[in-house]
C-alpha cells in the first residue's frame, strides 16, 4: 500500500499564509497603550476597534468560504490578501476613533479571507484520510507559529518606528505571501455538484442539535482567546510585578513589563505549537467532543488559579505556557469534527458558521475588556466572565455525537 505524503505544497504554501496573517493579527494587543497614548483616547476606543475587527472577521469567514467553494480557492484568498493590505494602510493613516473601527472590519475580512476558513478546507481536500488531522493540525500551528514572532516584532519595530510605519511594513508582508499561491492547487468538486449539494448540506447541519452545540461551544474560546491577544500586553505592562535585576529575563534583555507583556504573547505561540500538533495526533485516536471538553476545562482552570495569584514575571510565563498550550488546540478538533460530521465538500463554509461564533466570543472579550478597564481600572471581572464561559463550553460538548447520520459523499 503506497503512503501519500503529509507534507504536500498545499500544506506547506498554506501554512505559510497563515502564519503571517495570523503573525499581524496577534500583534495589535501590541499597539493598544501607544495608539492610545498618542492619541490621548481611553483604552476601550481601540479595543473596540480590535473586538470589531474580530466580530467582522467571524462574518466574513463563511463569506470568503463561500467564495472559495464558488469560485476557486487561491481567488479568494487574493480578495482577502487585498482586502487586508487596503484596511492595514487605511488605518495607518487613522487620527479618529471611528476611523480605526471602520478600517478594522477590512483587516477583520482580510484574516478572514487568508485565514483558518478557507486555509483548512483546501489543505483538508488535499490531505488522505490518514493524514487530514495531522494536516489540519499542523495548518493550524502555523498561526500559533506567526503568534511567537508577530507580537515581538512588532514590539520591536515600535521601537524604531512609529506604528504606522509598522502597518505599511505589515501591508508588505500579506501581499507578499501570494507569490507562493500558484503552488497551492487542491482537488475540488465541479460547480453543477456545489450547486447541487450545498442546500442539502446546510439544512442537515441547522437541524442537528449537535451543530448547535459545537456553534456554542466555539463562543467561549473566542472570547478567551481574543481578550487575552489584545489585553493580556497591556494587563502584564500595568499589573506584574517588576523584573528583577539579573534574573534570566533581564539577563535575555527582557527588562520591563512591556517586553515581557510581547514576550508573553509569543510564549504562548511556542507553547501552541506543541499543543496544537497534540490535539491533531489525539483527533485520530479518541472521540473529539470529549478532548474539546477537556482542553475548556483545563483552560477555566488555568485562567482561574492565574487570576487569584500574585501577577508576577513567573506566573505571567508558566500562564503563558499551559494556556498556549491549549490555544489553537481546539481548532483541529472542531474543523475536522465538522469535517467528519458534514463531509469535506463545504467544510468551508459549516466551519466557517460555527467560527463564527467565536468571533462573536472574540468581539465581546475584546470590547468587554476595553470597557471595563475604563470604568473598573482592572480586567478582574472580564476575567472572570472568560472563567464562566470556558466552564459553560466545556459542558456543552460532552452531548455532542461523533457519528454522521446519513453518508456523506466525499469529493474525488
Amino acid at each position: 500500500m503506497t503512503r501519500t505524503p503529509l507534507f504536500t505544497p498545499v500544506l506547506v504554501v498554506g501554512c505559510l499564509i497563515i502564519l503571517i496573517s495570523f503573525a499581524i493579527r496577534a500583534s495589535f494587543g501590541v499597539f493598544q497603550i501607544p495608539i492610545a497614548e498618542e492619541f490621548n483616547w481611553p483604552r476601550a476606543e481601540f479595543s473596540l476597534a480590535i473586538a470589531i475587527q474580530n466580530l467582522a472577521w467571524g462574518i466574513g469567514q463563511p463569506i470568503f468560504s463561500a467564495i472559495a467553494e464558488k469560485v476557486g480557492d487561491r481567488k479568494a484568498i487574493i480578495l482577502g490578501a487585498l482586502v487586508y493590505a487596503a484596511g492595514l494602510v487605511l488605518s495607518s493613516f487613522a487620527v479618529s476613533p471611528v476611523q480605526h473601527q471602520l478600517y478594522e472590519v477590512l483587516v477583520g475580512f482580510g484574516v478572514a479571507g487568508t485565514g483558518f476558513g478557507v486555509i483548512l478546507a483546501v489543505v483538508g481536500r488535499a490531505s488522505s484520510d490518514e493524514n487530514r488531522s495531522m494536516s489540519l493540525a499542523i495548518a493550524t500551528a502555523a498561526g500559533s507559529a506567526g503568534q511567537i514572532f508577530g507580537a515581538p516584532v512588532a514590539e520591536w519595530m515600535l521601537g524604531m518606528m512609529p506604528w504606522q510605519q509598522v502597518f505599511l511594513v505589515f501591508t508588505a508582508a500579506i501581499l507578499a505571501v501570494l507569490l507562493f499561491l500558484p503552488l497551492m492547487r487542491a482537488p475540488a468538486a465541479s460547480k453543477a455538484e456545489l450547486e447541487e449539494s450545498m442546500g442539502t448540506i446546510l439544512s442537515r447541519a441547522f437541524r442537528d442539535p449537535s451543530f448547535s452545540l459545537i456553534f456554542l461551544g466555539f463562543f467561549s474560546c473566542g472570547y478567551q482567546l481574543a481578550f487575552v491577544t489584545a489585553h493580556f500586553p497591556a494587563f502584564v505592562t500595568e499589573l506584574c510585578s517588576p523584573i528583577a535585576a539579573g534574573s534570566v529575563l533581564a539577563n535575555i534583555g527582557v527588562t520591563s513589563t512591556s517586553a515581557l507583556g510581547a514576550l508573553s504573547i509569543a510564549v504562548i505561540g511556542v507553547a501552541n505549537v506543541g499543543g496544537t500538533l497534540l490535539a491533531g495526533w489525539a483527533g485520530k485516536r479518541w472521540p473529539r467532543k470529549y478532548l474539546l471538553a477537556l482542553i475548556y476545562l483545563g483552560r477555566t482552570i488555568t485562567a482561574g488559579l492565574f487570576i487569584m495569584l500574585p501577577i508576577t514575571p513567573v506566573s505571567v510565563l508558566v500562564f503563558s505556557v499551559v494556556m498556549g498550550s491549549l490555544w489553537l488546540a481546539t481548532v483541529p478538533l472542531t474543523s475536522g469534527l465538522v469535517a467528519h460530521l458534514y463531509g469535506l465538500r463545504y467544510m468551508g463554509t459549516l466551519y466557517g458558521i460555527v467560527f463564527f461564533s467565536h468571533q462573536l466570543g472574540g468581539f465581546l472579550g475584546v470590547w468587554l475588556g476595553g470597557r471595563m478597564y475604563d470604568i473598573y481600572g482592572d480586567y478582574t471581572l472580564v476575567w472572570w466572565i472568560g472563567v464562566g464561559v470556558g466552564a459553560l463550553s466545556a459542558i456543552v460538548h460532552l452531548p455532542v455525537r461523533e457519528t454522521p447520520r446519513t453518508p456523506v459523499v466525499q469529493p474525488a
